[in-house]
């Protein structure tokens, strides 16, 4: 061989091995880019919340996208439309270790069990303090457990008393005075249904909790390790029951959840609906000859002499354990649940913010009628059992008061007294 054709295999061989140079690292870069699931740019934090059909949630994501300055995008992911459905789908990703959930919008029941289990982050430092600033004090209560906060509240949710002022000249401040008034008006041959729910599911656990809390008791003890209940609870008991068979009951109280309600309340027929804000924008949508006679009111007590204690609602957000951006997700959750995105949330779905300050403010009052009232319900709210069992819990309180018309009110509240302790110490099957 010559030595020109010696160079020019030599050369050859040169070029090969500068190829393999250049392409080797650029392959492995680009397997690395596919196993990590993030594509070129700014890095995609998946929120999980639940279904918003006012647009608030989705102008918050791009609120906070954009706000970002380019360090994040915020991926808004809707979760079923029922609450159990939500529950059930975050417990299986989360248990399966799923490293794309970064942010999730908890109901306010499940920070313990989420807590427990190790799937969330706790909040800790500046974002701590600033998570904590300003927010109301129950609403913050729900996403502490054991003394460290892991969720913060994005919103709030409690129930008022609803009312038609064609029927009655004020609200009653109390639950035998509203009853009262149903038979007055029933008498009268005038709608006066009163509006609550009553289906076997969270809603009846709820109406529970808030009677047995008015009553100036609690369903658990103070450290969560054993039912409470007692004499408070037999009155709250005989307060569902004593609705459940009176003219003010629904024919379909044993079926009705919150949206029965509100479409019983504005077809004309109940007189009084214990209810959440998004009643009110509903009712002036779809029945504004109504609407204009139609009020709210602060929840009725059990007692005449101690405020009602309604027990709150909302969501709180929690990031997820394994998501590969949790600094980043701290600071988009912040973001997510700050002063303009609540107000947004509160103006389009109803939703009450948990910032204190919000209730001062006299431009969103102004578009928010009944912030006082409900400002004032927050003060005195009431939180469901905080306990990692909760959903156990839950499911033997709805079972044994349903159909609210067959409450025995001592017997069913030793029966639930009994099943709860089960529940606590995972015993048997729940109902």
């Amino acid at each position: 061989m010559s030595v020109e054709g010696r160079g020019a295999d030599l050369w050859r061989a040169v070029v090969k091995r500068l190829r393999r140079l250049i392409v080797l690292p650029l392959v492995a870069s680009l397997l690395t880019a596919c196993g990590s699931g993030e594509s070129a740019g700014p890095p995609t934090l998946n929120w999980y919340n639940f279904p918003d059909d006012s647009g608030a949630l989705a102008e918050a994501a791009r609120n906070c996208s954009r706000d970002s300055g380019g360090r994040y995008r915020i991926a808004y992911n809707k979760l079923p439309r029922t609450a159990d459905g939500q529950r059930q789908q975050l417990v299986r990703r989360m248990a399966a270790e799923d490293r794309s959930i970064d942010i999730m919008g908890l109901d306010v029941t499940w920070t313990p069990e989420f807590a427990e289990a190790g799937w969330i982050l706790p909040w800790s430092g500046d974002d701590r303090a600033e998570a904590e600033e300003g927010t109301l004090e129950v609403p913050l209560r729900t996403g502490t457990w054991n003394d460290r906060l892991y969720a913060v509240p994005y919103n709030t949710n409690t129930q008022l008393l609803w009312y038609r002022t064609d029927l009655v000249e004020e609200a009653p401040a109390t639950w035998s005075e509203m009853l009262d008034e149903a038979r007055r008006l029933a008498g009268e041959g005038k709608p006066h249904y009163v509006e609550i729910q009553g289906a076997q599911y969270e809603g009846l656990t709820v109406w529970f909790n808030t009677l047995v809390a008015s009553a100036g008791g609690s369903i658990l003890n103070a450290d969560a390790t054993a039912p409470a209940l007692g004499p408070p609870a037999v009155r709250a008991a005989a307060v569902m029951r004593d609705l459940a068979r009176s003219p003010a009951a629904d024919p379909s109280l044993p079926n009705q959840m919150e949206d029965q309600n509100r479409l019983a309340m504005e077809a004309g027929t109940a007189a009084f609906e214990l209810n959440y804000p998004f009643v009110y924008p509903a009712m002036q949508a779809n029945n504004p000859e109504l609407s204009e006679v139609f009020r709210w009111a602060p929840y009725p007590r059990v007692d005449a002499s101690r405020p009602a204690r309604p027990t709150i609602g909302g969501i709180d957000l929690a990031v997820g354990a394994y998501s590969r951006h949790p600094d980043l997700a701290f600071e988009a959750a912040l973001c997510l649940r700050n002063k303009e995105n609540q107000i947004n949330a509160a103006v389009k779905g109803g939703l009450p913010p948990t910032l204190r300050e919000l209730y001062f403010d006299e431009e969103f009052v102004e578009s928010y009628p009944f912030a006082d009232a409900i400002f004032r319900s927050l003060e005195n709210a009431s939180v469901r059992p905080q306990t990692p069992a909760y959903q156990n819990v839950s499911i033997v309180i709805s079972h044994t008061l349903s159909p609210p018309s067959a409450i025995d009110p001592e017997s069913s509240v030793e029966t639930m007294s009994t099943q709860i302790q089960d529940a606590l110490e995972s015993k048997g099957l729940v109902p």
